[in-house]
């Protein structure tokens, strides 16, 4: 146990600090801990949590994703079109959804390795494309989706959550598994070093366009996740999710110049600052401060990282033991 707790010391940390935090906020809810208030809560931070997943992904391989935002903006105003109708119909669209959000990060993903350009310059143009895409879509905010399914995966299943049923299986289904693939250990090798990476005959090109790709299917399943708990479809919230995607990642322990943490540390991170802003809101701090105090605590977050106070093993390290 606690070779496992010092291997993965930012995720314990991330996790004992949101459970503090929930605790507050649900003890300053004036209906508690209820399944309505555990249920919006759930709601809003795995939204979040989708969006840090998919910049964690750019991250751990050394990059940045500043069209996180932008793909999720695209493919909600997408699903507002498509998640209506037949039952074959909305399969179509849910399909059709997320391989939007795929065919996003493959288009970054290529440009990066074969124009050799840097994430963060590609990402930035091609962010420009996908909102324009979404503006295209929904000039103005619109749509439907279908109210049975968006019950069905938004409410809760024997009093539980279901977005903290999905995040579950985010993590014992997919990351788990995943993170023990050649694909997986190779995001953690081109991460640490490129080069160590290439001359271990890992193709450090196909590892990083796979990278930039899972992060645009997972931006795609942050925009179908949207529209299910809105049921509409809104070009306007790309900055929002970019901005706050890289702060969670942030305060789930993942470093910024690649090859540590992990896809639960980026998940917490977006609970932590989810509940942080619902907390507030509750305390009576005044909305307009809620910027102040999120810039405050990501900073603290990064001078922690920075100072190396809560250094970790690298991945390929606790991997190999």
């Amino acid at each position: 146990m606690l070779d496992y707790i010092r291997a993965n010391r930012r995720e314990v940390i991330a996790a004992v600090v949101l459970l503090v935090l929930l605790s507050l906020y649900l003890g300053t809810h004036p209906r508690g801990a209820s399944t309505y208030v555990m249920t919006i809560w759930a709601n809003q931070c795995l939204i979040l949590g989708l969006a840090a997943i998919a910049q964690f992904f750019a991250v751990v391989v050394r990059g940045i994703d500043l069209s996180v935002g932008a793909v999720i903006a695209l493919t909600n105003t997408l699903a507002s079109h498509l998640l209506d109708g037949s039952a074959g119909a909305i399969g179509f669209g849910v399909l059709a959804v997320l391989a939007a959000g795929a065919l996003c990060g493959l288009l970054n993903g290529l440009i990066i390795v074969f124009g050799r350009i840097q994430p963060i310059v590609v990402t930035l143009a091609t962010a420009s494309i996908f909102v324009g895409g979404a503006l295209m879509l929904r000039p103005t905010p619109g749509g439907a989706v279908n109210y049975d399914l968006a019950d069905a995966i938004t409410l809760d299943i024997a009093g539980i959550p279901t977005a903290l049923i999905i995040s579950g299986l985010l993590i014992f289904a997919f990351w788990l598994p995943f993170r023990r693939t050649g694909l997986g250990l190779g995001l953690y090798a081109l991460g640490s070093s490129e080069q160590a990476a290439f001359q271990s005959g890992i193709n450090t090109r196909l590892v990083r366009i796979a990278a930039f790709t899972l992060a645009g299917l997972f931006g795609g399943a942050a925009g179908l996740y949207y529209s299910f708990v809105t049921t509409t479809g809104d070009a306007g919230i790309a900055a929002n999710f970019t901005l706050n995607s890289i702060a969670a990642v942030v305060l789930g322990g993942v470093l910024l110049r690649g090859g540590v943490g992990s896809l639960i540390g980026a998940l917490a991170g977006a609970f932590i600052l989810k509940t942080i802003a619902s907390l507030m809101f509750f305390s009576g701090i005044p909305s307009l401060a809620q910027p102040l105090f999120e810039g405050l605590i990501l900073a603290a977050a990064i001078a922690i990282g920075g100072a190396d106070v809560l250094r970790t093993r690298n991945r390929l390290e606790v991997f190999g033991r």
